[in-house]
């Protein structure tokens, strides 16, 4: 019988303190951002951060991932090269990249991840990185489970995938945008957002179809309920995206899906499996819908072409939509009341969208009974509005403080022979260690066992509990002599899980081992020559430079590449014979920028060009 498949939630962290709260909010892993060349500019630690953040985790087994996922130009190479090697020297278990560069540099073993930006959507893209030598391939957001499950046919390395938050539009690594539009490269991590803006739709002759609507901001992703479905389609990574989330957003949904798949794990033990260790308590329920949303979707998960792709976009507002609490029943000056079951409180923040179909916020001052509260300001708000809470003061303020903990089961064995006091430590881990202390003890006037479990039990301060233990009740032990017994004997338990944690190795490349394409476009993203001598040790023969790299755009350079379909999210699909009738020529405009919309029905796929 094979062994249970190792399960990883992988959380997303802006700094040390960040990724240490996602490890005791249930974390196996973290990826975070190290001094430079991260696909986040604003989100960098220092290596003394990213060392913190790693000599935590690795108590619990749980692993931190130093993302070096952007473009790097020539010039920069050595620099990149300096920097994994001090990532290494302080514990960091892989690194998450996107330019394959990296292959020919002179780097330690550490284990190597295919970032999303590599752009993996076909299990010959897929079967090609794990050949070049990554340990883990993270799948494109797009793919639907029966895409995942053919990539995991052909495949032996754990492959990963996001299951919550942000949606980029683009397929990821292959959004110029940015880059062509304001001189700042998404694949080097100084992304504008530009998918988050307000654009008018226009036809061919200028007239406006759609005006002021956010067209390409996309709901943020939720699979928690679908985590079952992924795993049996060969999914053993499940990554939540934001790492310039702030720690209550962390905390919060980190538990919630540490209890989601705790659940799946549980009814099957025989297949899965937790991949760190310890026991997690908290002191909140976890809500998804209280932390920063634009809605749900699924996204593509269970169809390539959605019948209706209308919960897919979050086109009347980027803004966060928090959670539903009902509707209005009146509204008389500052007053409101709203039919909800829901606890309000002073300082919640509640939003709504008015008669001109914007999203405005207001603030409670005051709560008062029956659903009524009494808002900072007047407003006129229709009666069956829906009210969304966009702040959650009661949960917020429990976030903010110290909300869960994490522990490591201690079986403790206490006996004493010969003159020697002895005490063996066992751990979840797999940890097991003895100490012993010279010392004369006398038999006991009374039994012993209660007060000496109780001093063995006092763990305050490390990361460990007690779950049993067997004790020397018939002699009497002085509290102190014990108490210095169980310090000592915890230190050479956290000195052997120092000594014992597994280091996993960087794969070998197999070097024989075709490119599936052999000529490659400024979409494939090679911005230097390391990247480039890759790719022609691998059989291809033309490689044009990535944008970044000094290639000119020109009106058929696409700017964007989407699985996401504005016809379809209009309800105008050109293949649907009941959709809404619509020109076929299509722009998108901002200001004095207008971008042509090319549908690509065969593909089901959209093109954004610069007209």
């Amino acid at each position: 019988m094979s062994k249970p498949a190792l399960i990883e939630l992988l959380a997303p962290a802006r700094d040390a303190d960040i990724a240490i709260a996602a490890i005791q909010h249930g974390a196996d892993a973290v990826y975070m951002g190290a001094s430079h060349h991260g696909a986040r500019a604003d989100a960098t630690n220092t290596l003394d951060d990213v060392r913190r953040a790693c000599d935590y985790a690795h108590q619990f087994g749980a692993r931190i991932y130093a993302t070096v996922n952007t473009l790097v130009y020539d010039n920069e190479l050595d620099e990149v090269e300096r920097l994994i090697h001090d990532l290494y020297r302080i514990g960091v278990d892989a690194l998450i990249v996107q330019d394959l560069a990296l292959l020919r540099m002179d780097l330690p073993p550490i284990p190597l991840h295919a970032s999303t930006q590599c752009d993996i959507r076909t299990p010959e893209k897929a079967r090609f990185l794990e050949a070049l030598g990554f340990s883990q391939l993270v799948m494109a957001r797009e793919l639907t489970l029966e895409e995942i499950a053919d990539i995991r046919r052909v495949t032996s390395v754990p492959l990963e995938a996001f299951v919550h938050g942000a949606l980029c539009v683009s397929y990821s690594g292959r959004c110029a945008i940015s880059q062509v539009l304001k001189g700042r490269s998404a694949n080097r991590g100084e992304c504008a957002q530009l998918c988050r803006l307000p654009y008018d739709l226009v036809d061919g002759q200028g007239r406006t179809l759609v005006e002021a609507k956010h067209l390409l901001s996309l709901r943020d992703m939720a699979r928690h309920d679908r985590l079952e479905q992924m795993m049996a389609a060969g999914i053993t990574s499940f990554k939540i995206e934001g790492r310039l989330k702030d720690m209550s957003y962390v905390k919060n949904v980190v538990a919630y899906y540490r209890r989601a798949i705790d659940k799946i794990i549980v009814r099957q033990p025989e297949r899965y499996q937790r991949s760190s260790f310890g026991q997690m308590e908290l002191s909140f329920e976890p809500a998804i819908e209280k932390s920063f949303n634009r809605g749900f979707t699924h996204y593509f998960l269970d169809e390539r072409r959605p019948a209706d792709g209308t919960d897919i976009a979050s086109i009347d507002t980027p803004k966060s939509q928090g959670e539903p609490l009902g509707r209005v029943v009146r509204c008389n000056g500052n007053a409101l009341t709203i039919d909800t079951r829901s606890h309000l409180a002073n300082g919640d923040g509640l939003s709504y969208y008015d008669a001109q179909g914007t999203f405005t916020g207001t603030r409670v001052n005051r709560v008062l009974d029956g659903g009524t509260v009494l808002l900072r300001e007047r407003a006129a708000i229709p009666r069956g509005t829906l009210i969304y809470r966009t702040a959650d003061k009661a949960f917020n303020d429990v976030l903010a403080k110290p909300s869960a903990t994490r522990t490591i089961g201690v079986n403790a064995k206490l006996r004493y022979s010969g003159g020697m006091l002895v005490l063996t430590l066992d751990d979840e881990r797999g940890n097991h260690v003895t100490h012993t202390m010279p010392c004369e003890l006398q038999p006991a006037s009374k039994p012993q066992g209660d007060r000496q479990i109780a001093e063995l039990g006092k763990l305050g301060g490390t990361i460990y509990r007690l779950q049993e233990a067997q004790v020397q009740g018939d002699v009497f032990i002085p509290a102190s002599l014990l108490s210095q017994l169980r310090r000592e004997t915890v230190e050479l338990l956290d000195r052997a899980q120092r000594i014992t944690r597994h280091e996993d190795k960087r794969r070998k490349e197999d070097k024989a081992f075709p490119c599936p394409v052999t000529a490659l476009t400024p979409a494939d993203n090679v911005a230097n020559r390391l990247a480039e001598a890759v790719y022609r040790d691998h059989g291809v023969t033309s490689i044009t430079p990535a944008l970044e790299a000094g290639a000119l755009a020109t009106p058929t350079t696409p700017l964007m590449h989407t699985r996401y379909c504005l016809r379809r999210q209009l309800g105008a699909c050109l293949k649907d014979k009941n959709a809404v009738k619509m020109p076929r020529d299509l722009y998108l405009k901002t200001g004095n920028t207008l971008l042509k919309v090319t549908c690509d029905c065969k593909n089901c796929e959209m093109l954004l060009t610069l007209e």
